[in-house]
This record gives C-alpha cells, structure tokens and sequence, in this order.
C-alpha cells in the first residue's frame, strides 16, 4: 500500500524510513507525492495498531491521496483541515451529531526546493529540524484527525515555515519510539533520550542513523515485545 521507496527517492534522494509495526500489519503509515513543484511527505499513527490500525491507514492513505493528487492541495495545514473534515465524514456520525472516536495524529511537511521553503503541520505529531548538530522542535497543533468525540468545524491547524540550509535535517516519528518499553527498570524510552540520540547520529550517512535508530531500540526493548508500531523518518536537503 505504502509509496515505493524508490518512488520517494526520486524526490527525496538522502532519506531513511525505520518502520517497525508490532504486527504484520501496521497503524502507521509513510506518505509522499510531488505536486506543484513541492515534495508532500508525511508520516502518521492511526488509532490502534494490527488489522484495526492498518483500516484507518488505508482510509488515511487514500484521503491524502485525494487531497494532494486529485484536489491539489499542498499547504500542510489545510491538508491536515481537509483530512480531518474527510476522515470525519468517512466515519460517520452518530444521530445525535457525535463522531466515532477513531481516527490519527499525523505530522506532513511540503518542501519547495526552488525556494528552499519547509512548511510543516502536525495533528498531535511535532517535527525534528536538526541543523549542525543543534535540535529544534516544532510542536504541533494538540488536535487530533478526526479523534474528537465532538468535531470542531472551526479549528484550523497551523502552518510553520522554515529556511533550509544544505545539510539540514528533518526527522519525522511516531510515539512508538519514545514509548517502547524496555531497558534496566522497564521504562519508556521517552522523548529527550530519543532527542540526544537524533543529534549525537546527526553526522552520520542516512542508512547509518536508520541502522542506530533500529540497533539501539532493538537493544532496548530485549526480549520484550513492542506495545505499539514504531516509525521514524529522516530526511537531509
């Protein structure tokens, strides 16, 4: 279901995807398509993971698809506006005007490589922007896709512009990685370890950092099994 790698390649040649579900099928999902001189790319985590997980990427994948492909949207936010108002009408509501609680937290950047210009968007899921061994964190909007018990038509989500320099980079991610359980006393990963790991790998060739990536959370979780779908996505201009 997922876009060929080699198909992300053509737009995004120095990237990596580390994706690990905990089943055969996954809740998470990777994403990409070139529209009107941008690269879309996104990475999401569905609600639940195995068969009920993977229903909601392909109903996630197939909107975004709309969307970007068909209706030609590219701005993040309104992409993230657009799949929220699908995703809830795909989920139909109740008669009392109430929304099944199902649906996605989702980060989606567009990168304009004439201009050099990233525009990020996240429902729930913030952004990595690591420049010369330096992290910034750009948060996301603390909405979900569709997940609301009451939809609010009038949210909107933000879109974040950013300068890229040759050599910066982007990671995106799910929870996964920072809520694997494991090590010594059995805890979660959590977010800062995850951070100081994504710089001190920095310097490194893309396939390097996927390889420590998945070696260290590997080593982590032991011989326990994973709680939850695990991906990461890093991308260098």
């Amino acid at each position: 279901m997922f876009v060929p790698l080699e198909t992300i390649k053509e737009s995004l040649p120095d990237f990596f995807i580390l994706f690990q579900p905990k089943d055969v099928v996954s809740g998470d999902f990777y994403w990409e398509h070139k529209k009107n001189g941008k690269v879309v790319f996104a990475l999401a985590d569905c609600t639940g993971h195995g068969v009920p997980g993977a229903f909601m990427s392909i109903i996630g994948y197939n909107l975004l698809n709309n969307i970007v492909k068909d209706k030609g949207f590219t701005t993040p936010s309104i992409i993230l506006d657009e799949l929220s108002k699908e995703i809830t009408e795909t989920l139909n509501p109740n008669s009392d005007g109430r929304k099944v609680k199902d649906g996605m937290d989702i980060a989606i950047c567009a990168y304009n490589p004439v201009t050099k210009i990233l525009e990020f968007a996240g429902a729930h899921n913030a952004m990595y922007h690591v420049r010369k061994g330096e992290l910034k964190e750009y948060k996301s909007d603390k909405q979900p896709i569709g997940k609301t018990i009451m939809h609010d038509a009038a949210f909107k989500f933000t879109n974040s512009l950013i300068n890229i320099e040759s050599g910066d980079l982007i990671y995106l991610f799910t929870d996964g990685y920072a809520d694997a359980i494991g090590g010594p006393k059995r805890t979660k990963f959590f977010y800062p370890p995850f951070r100081k790991l994504l710089c001190e790998i920095s310097t490194l060739p893309l396939d390097q950092q996927q390889k420590k990536l998945d070696e260290t959370i590997n080593e982590w979780l032991g011989e326990r099994d994973q709680v939850d779908d695990i991906a990461v996505m890093g991308v260098r201009f």
